[in-house]
């Protein structure tokens, strides 16, 4: 039996991740964690989650929550992140970041605990997400430099970080097909006089309203024709699925930087 703690607990994607793991075959909810001061600390996890009693009080200590664990899955804020990696690495249990939003030295810190600890780090837990990567890859390597591309994402209107990890992610996976670096391509920002769009340039544009939980478009642009890769999220319980199943995956994996293309077999 893999055991699991959870952090945000109280939260709607802490709760649905609680209810997931006690659906899933070989999985048990061991330690629950939030912020201090939240009112539901000392309640039992189930019961707040909706999915009936466990007999796991959410504590606000990652090291009592982990302490009957195997694995955390952490979807809360880079530097939250980043700290409870800490309290992993320290005690070697592994983890799944679902966490976005991380800078490029935030990035760094998570492999270099990697080198110690097995993480599973991904900017989408979605298996959909997921096939959309490889497919992009196909794609791109295919249509060349014959084809412009844009990417256009739309979330609702609480989401603090922007564009999204995913789409960052699917303009890197474009990018490195195309043999270019995306840092220097990609182009978040078109007005006035801005001249001709280059051949090299990835555009990003982002959406924001609602509660649009996440859909991302590829457009490759080429003459004559045009080809769309859409991925929408109807549900959150997608991304918490994923990591649920990135858990138990990683029973039994030696330290290293894993990610879902690896949990789903796409590589």
């Amino acid at each position: 039996m893999i055991k699991v703690a959870v952090t945000g607990a109280a939260g709607r994607m802490g709760g649905r991740i609680i209810t997931l793991v006690t659906e899933a075959e070989g999985l048990q909810v061991a330690g629950a964690v939030e912020a201090p001061g939240n009112p539901k600390l000392g309640e039992d996890a189930g019961l707040v989650a909706g999915c009936g009693q466990l007999g796991v009080a959410i504590t606000d200590s990652l090291e009592q929550a982990l302490s009957g664990a195997d694995v955390l899955i952490d979807f809360t804020w880079p530097e939250v992140t980043l700290a409870n990696l800490g309290v992993c690495k320290k005690l070697g249990k592994t983890m799944v970041v679902g966490t976005t939003g991380l800078t490029p030295e935030q990035r760094a810190v998570v492999e270099d605990a990697a080198g110690t600890i097995p993480v599973v780090f991904a900017p989408n837990m979605s298996v959909g997400v997921n096939l959309c990567f490889k497919l992009l890859k196909d794609m791109a390597a295919t249509l060349g430099e014959a084809f412009d591309v844009e990417i256009v994402e739309l979330h609702h209107n609480k989401k603090k970080d922007s564009p999204s990890g995913t789409a960052v992610r699917m303009g890197e996976i474009v990018a490195d097909a195309l043999d270019r670096d995306y840092n220097k391509v990609a182009n978040y920002h078109r007005e006035g006089m801005c001249g001709e769009r280059t051949k090299e340039e990835i555009g990003m544009q982002t959406v924001r309203g609602g509660d649009i939980i996440g859909e991302h478009t590829v457009y490759f642009v080429g003459m004559g024709e045009r080809i769309e890769l859409t991925h929408r999220a109807m549900s959150r319980d997608m991304f918490a699925r994923g990591a649920v199943r990135a858990a138990g995956w990683l029973a039994g994996k030696e330290p290293g930087l894993y990610d879902m293309q690896d949990v789903l077999g796409l590589k």
